[in-house]
């Protein structure tokens, strides 16, 4: 809260001073907890990375990264009045490119919208888009409603346009259990349900028509896991084929659909440590453009040095590295935006 208040408007600073609110956040990474950062990421206290420096070492100078892409999961999704969320979340985007962009040239960054507001989402990617240092439009995979209605519409018309992905990520608002069940007891019922809101989004964008409506546009599935894919496509299609005179406007299998639309971040990878079944999965994804390295940093999850999971094709390994993330986040980007 002490790094946002210099980027808030002076009404919300005095209301944060007045209501005394400490901080946005979910209770979901304590800064204490073991699952939080690895003990090699931590520095003197329990964050991992407060500061630039921090982070060049860590990431770039250990790893010889090109680019790294900021994904910040501040709780704005969590905030019920529309004009707050668009404060913070105008606060937060400022914040990311001042204390951080403008500081270190090979990082990159995700807009946070306020989805509590469609035009406010749509004015804070207009703010940005001419910026090339953010690369995408981030979402979190369990909101109020689907993604797939026809009210977010206008979000998605505008990233298309300015040739930014739709970028939904492992979390939610809160505003419904994260189970079809009802509220879990222990977060990690809440982890694992994350793959059920990601099916349940994929659907939604593919049934409601948006790639229809919007054939530009990509969309990148980030910390949702791996090995649901096959699965979850073969039953999907195998109904649409069914059922396809209610959806009129989906004019081909949403598997076709998925592979021509969708991506997915590598970590945290879900599958067995076996290279027999890691090269069986690529081979049920039916495609070598859906995967993009990612780190899950600083988290537990993140193998760390081992940047791919064993059996991974040899013949994958570029693309995974830097094509298939190429050409997702900065190929579509230079041609539709071409920047300040």
């Amino acid at each position: 809260m002490r790094a946002l208040m210099p980027y808030l408007p002076d009404f919300w600073r005095d209301s944060v001073e007045e209501r005394g609110i400490t901080s946005l956040g979910s209770i979901s990474y304590p800064p204490n907890a073991p699952i939080s950062a690895r003990p090699d990421f931590r520095g003197a206290g329990p964050e991992a990375a407060t500061t630039v420096g921090e982070l060049q070492a860590q990431i770039f100078d250990r790893w010889g990264m090109s680019f790294a892409i900021c994904n910040c999961l501040y709780g704005v999704q969590l905030v019920l009045n529309e004009d707050m969320a668009r404060a913070f979340t105008c606060a937060l985007n400022d914040w990311i490119a001042r204390e951080w962009l403008d500081r270190e040239e090979r990082l990159r960054a995700s807009i946070i919208v306020p989805l509590q507001n469609v035009e406010f989402a749509v004015d804070e990617i207009e703010r940005w888009a001419k910026d090339p240092r953010f690369v995408q439009v981030l979402v979190l995979a369990m909101g109020e409603v689907p993604l797939g209605r026809r009210h977010f519409w206008p979000i998605y018309a505008a990233a298309e346009r300015h040739g930014l992905p739709l970028g939904i990520h492992a979390g939610s608002a809160y505003r419904h259990p994260v189970t079809s069940l009802g509220w879990p007891t222990y977060y990690v019922e809440d982890y694992a349900a994350q793959t059920q809101g990601f099916q349940s989004q994929v659907a939604s964008l593919i049934c409601e028509g948006v790639l229809t409506k919007h054939p530009g546009l990509k969309v990148v599935l980030i910390e949702s896991g791996v090995t649901w894919v096959p699965a979850f496509l073969w039953r999907m299609s195998k109904f649409w084929r069914g059922l396809r005179t209610e959806i009129p406007w989906i004019d081909r299998s949403p598997s076709e659909i998925f592979r021509d639309h969708f991506r997915l971040t590598l970590q945290p990878f879900d599958a067995p440590d076996s290279r027999d079944i890691v090269r069986r999965l690529i081979d049920h994804l039916g495609s070598d453009e859906l995967l993009l390295f990612s780190s899950d940093y600083p988290h537990w999850q993140f193998d760390g040095d081992s940047f791919l999971p064993a059996g991974i094709p040899v013949d994958l390994v570029r693309k995974i590295m830097v094509d298939n993330p190429h050409a997702t986040y900065f190929e579509r980007r230079r041609t539709c935006s071409p920047g300040r």
